[in-house]
């Protein structure tokens, strides 16, 4: 449903408040766990790397057991701008340089080999997912960065990749130059992946929704335990959940949660562009396109990063959109409007393997820095490879308990644990966001002090204040009020919750305490 303009928070566009793939194919319902089950394998997370890696598992031979939090491929999946490609912009100089060339080109390999992997299973299957072959560009309009786009051409095309310096594209604008990448690809997530998970079922795997985890018990076997209190039994465990919902490894000091908008607009199919297209001018910019209505096509434009809880989304939603329209002059009035929520490793490359030092049954896949359709296809492969004791050559490059890059990756640490120190110390320094729970207008949300105790307070269009405690469940990290999409959010990791504390992402695994006013 489109949000009303002129209430508070919310942007003045037209449109639907929902991601185009979310609009169009929904999800047929599935069951949550009930009872206690055993497999060979439990994925928790039903997005792209979770299902990818549950469908190689059991084209291996494996039982499964999938478990999603809410529904399959509606999480951060189903909010991507589902580009399939190798192209990471400008990432392969920087591999070449703190990697070697032979990292380099096993990045560019595996990650190639996910884009092939989806258009054989997709053919295989008989998918229709609106898969499209089309060129990458990462472009600049701007001279100052020539000279970083000729040397990404020349890593890229180094590592294995058809790749190019140009200057000629086929936007309705002039660039400066460009890396072209050839046989990159963009196509329907939901329609390939719920496509997975009917094929799941009929092999005999078991899929729930609706089944948040909330336990793990490593051993042999394992044990993970639900809020339900239901348990799977398995060998072996696959945390596939984005941000991983368990702290033993220690990984969220490494990885750095963010937001990007997204606005979508038809375009004439004649005027729209046919490659895929990222700019780190105008504070970053992603433009495809999608088959859209009667032999038209669908303008998709992501940019406007922030860390959740920071920023003005309302403000970035109307930038980015008349950005798309100066851009695009042909583009017709906005018709989906979303955020998407990614995950950077401060050295750049996914974690994806055993998930800390002790472990020997569980592995984790995370870290895919906005490339999660090839990062996630690429890491059900690897994680089923390996599981059944056919490591890829290039399972070292992605492994998680990696020390050999932490002195290249200190300053970007540094930084980002200094940014958590600071809302961890310095959001409770403010006496408060609000006086009283009084100065709290419909349709907003603020931090109030009660009887000692930060609250977060949502006052809804009919007057109702709805308070809940103020404390992330993940760490303790103050939320903050996002207006445009109604939600509480944690800006240290990245948790999100609904104003009624309901958890919407993690890594926190349980709802904010209701408060009482």
């Amino acid at each position: 449903m489109a949000l009303e303009p002129g209430l508070p928070g919310t942007p003045d566009l037209p449109g639907f408040d929902e991601s185009y793939w979310m609009d169009t194919v929904p999800p047929p319902p599935l069951p949550s766990l009930d009872g206690d089950r055993e497999a060979d394998v439990v994925v928790i997370g039903g997005g792209v790397a979770g299902l990818s890696a549950a469908w190689e598992l059991a084209r291996a031979g494996r039982s499964v057991v999938v478990l999603e939090a809410d529904r399959l491929a509606a999480g951060v999946t189903g909010y991507t701008t589902a580009k399939l490609t190798a192209a990471h912009s400008l990432l392969y100089d920087h591999l070449r340089t703190t990697r070697g060339p032979e990292g380099a080109g096993q990045y560019a390999r595996s990650q190639q080999a996910s884009v092939e992997r989806v258009a054989s299973v997709a053919a295989e299957l008989g998918i229709d997912c609106d898969l499209e072959r089309a060129p990458a560009f990462t472009y600049t309009t701007e001279g100052g960065q020539l000279d970083a786009l000729r040397a990404e051409a020349d890593a890229a095309s180094e590592a294995g990749l058809n790749a190019a310096f140009v200057t000629e594209t086929d936007l309705p604008f002039p660039v400066a130059g460009a890396v072209r990448i050839e046989r990159q690809a963009q196509f329907h997530p939901r329609k390939y992946l719920l496509a997975l998970a009917a094929d799941l079922r009929a092999g005999g795997a078991a899929l729930y929704e609706r089944t948040r985890v909330t336990g793990l018990e490593e051993g042999e076997p394992c044990r993970v335990t639900t809020e339900s209190g239901a348990t799977v039994t398995a060998r072996d465990v696959v945390v596939a959940t984005h941000y991983p919902v368990f702290d033993r490894a220690l990984l969220f000091a490494r990885l750095s949660p963010r937001r990007e908008l997204v606005v979508a607009a038809p375009v004439p199919a004649a005027s729209a562009p046919t490659g895929m297209y990222l700019t780190e001018d105008d504070g970053k910019r992603s433009v495809r396109t999608a088959p859209y209505g009667d032999g038209g096509r669908l303008l998709i434009v992501t940019g406007e990063s922030f860390t959740p809880g920071t920023g003005d989304a309302r403000e970035g939603f109307l930038r980015l959109d008349a950005w798309l329209h100066t851009r695009f002059p042909e583009a017709g009035p906005t018709a989906y409007y979303w955020a998407a929520q990614d995950n950077d490793v401060s050295d750049r490359v996914p974690m994806i393997g055993l998930f800390h030092p002790g472990a020997r049954h569980v592995y984790v896949a995370t870290g895919f820095g906005g490339w999660g359709m090839s990062g996630g296809v690429m890491a059900g492969q690897l994680l089923a490879a390996t599981l059944t004791g056919a490591k890829p050559a290039w399972a070292d490059l992605y492994e998680p308990r990696r020390l050999w890059s932490s002195v290249r990756e200190a300053p970007a640490l540094l930084k980002q644990q200094a940014d958590v120190a600071r809302h961890f110390v310095g959001d409770r320094l403010r006496p408060t966001h609000v006086d009283s729970a009084d100065d709290i207008t419909p349709g907003t949300g603020g931090i109030v002090r009660v009887r000692g105790k930060r609250c977060a307070v949502y006052r809804d269009e009919e007057g109702t204040a709805h308070a809940v405690s103020a404390r992330c469940t993940h760490l303790g990290c103050l939320v903050a009020f996002n207006q445009a999409e109604t939600t509480w959010e944690c800006p240290c990791h990245g948790s999100r919750f609904g104003v009624d504390g309901e958890v919407l992402q993690g890594p926190a695994v349980h709802p904010l305490p209701p408060r009482e006013l």
